[in-house]
């Protein structure tokens, strides 16, 4: 049997997506292949949407609907401290915990030689510049607590004390052990996220 084009095309489409096997993109295919038209609409339209109405912050590379982002525009926010973080979706799950008020800095990854992923990848050395006046009193290390979320960590310590030694004010974290290792923070509970922020300690 001949499998119509449009299937084959939007089977294979999902299967680009992370954790979407053949089967999964044939079931979810399918799926949509029997929902009402003005749903299925909806559904193009709001995928169409995604990068029009959204974009990359300037200042922390946070998500958002502006430049600068609304985390980054809100002055009622711990001014004194940024929250580095790998990815956006972490910024969701700290949000949900309510244990931090803080700015943030998203490095959109973690440096990983094994898949060639360096500082140059990342938003590392953006971080610096949102430093050097002086303001910001704590730099809170809150990259994964995995291999290489603690490479990323150590690295960028080693990054800030080299170019502005911690006697100038500027105080480095890290997130405590509330979390498990090998866990993501974007799959942590508001009450272990919370915890984390409690004990975070010198780094």
């Amino acid at each position: 049997m001949r499998v119509p084009k449009a299937i084959q095309k939007l089977t294979e489409a999902f299967e680009k997506l992370p954790g979407i096997g053949p089967k999964t993109a044939e079931r979810l295919t399918f799926y949509l292949l029997h929902v009402p038209q003005v749903e299925l609409d909806k559904f193009g339209e709001a995928v169409m949407e995604l990068k029009r109405n959204t974009q990359v912050c300037s200042v922390c590379f946070n998500v958002g609907e502006s430049d600068p982002c609304g985390m980054c525009a809100d002055l009622t926010r711990d001014q004194a401290a940024i929250c580095v973080v790998e990815q956006t979706l972490d910024i969701f799950a700290i949000e949900k915990s309510g244990g931090y008020k803080g700015l943030y800095h998203v490095l959109h990854g973690a440096i990983s030689p094994l898949n060639n992923i360096g500082p140059d990848h990342l938003h590392i050395y953006d971080l610096l510049p949102r430093l050097q006046d002086g303001t910001i009193h704590e730099l809170i290390l809150a990259t994964n607590p995995t291999m290489e979320g603690e490479a990323t960590a150590m690295y960028i310590k080693k990054m800030v004390t080299d170019s502005r030694p911690i006697k100038n004010g500027l105080r480095i974290t890290r997130i405590g052990r509330g979390l498990p290792m090998g866990g993501d923070i974007e799959y942590a509970d508001a009450v272990t996220l919370t915890n984390a922020f409690l004990g975070r300690g010198e780094f």
